[in-house]
């Protein structure tokens, strides 16, 4: 009977509005974009040019399979301790990429800026190490 009619909620009507604007426009994008399309959240590079993290990914690709799994968990309402002890998983593998890319960043980025003295060298493992007792 109502072929064809599509509800929309105010909320999603906006967006849908403001989306039609921004690719319809001339106007300067809001924010940059990469290649696909995806939001860049800053431009800001802290050394002459940003390591690559691409080694973090299988770590981030792990904790994205877990969430997934986690989703299909709670959807088969599955038992509680069994979810908690996936979140945990999902959340050592979140952390751990997080501490590559930090680590990372102090080989290269700090590194750089204290001028690679064989003194920031040392003060940089130090750090390091120390990252390595942090949970």
């Amino acid at each position: 009977m109502f072929q064809g009619l599509h509800l929309q909620t105010k909320k999603q009507k906006n967006f849908d509005i403001f989306h039609d604007f921004i690719r319809n426009s001339r106007a300067v994008a809001l924010w940059p974009t990469d290649d696909y399309g995806s939001r860049i959240m800053s431009l800001k590079k802290c050394c002459n040019t940003n390591p690559s993290h691409k080694t973090s990914m299988p770590r981030l690709n792990r904790a994205i399979g877990q969430l997934e799994g986690i989703k299909r968990m709670i959807e088969g309402n599955r038992y509680c301790l069994e979810i908690l002890t996936q979140l945990r998983a999902a959340c050592t593998a979140i952390k751990m990429a997080e501490k590559e890319i930090f680590k990372r960043h102090l080989e290269s980025c700090v590194a750089d800026s204290f001028g690679n003295t064989k003194e920031s060298a040392k003060k940089i493992a130090e750090i390091k190490e120390m990252l390595d007792f942090i949970n």
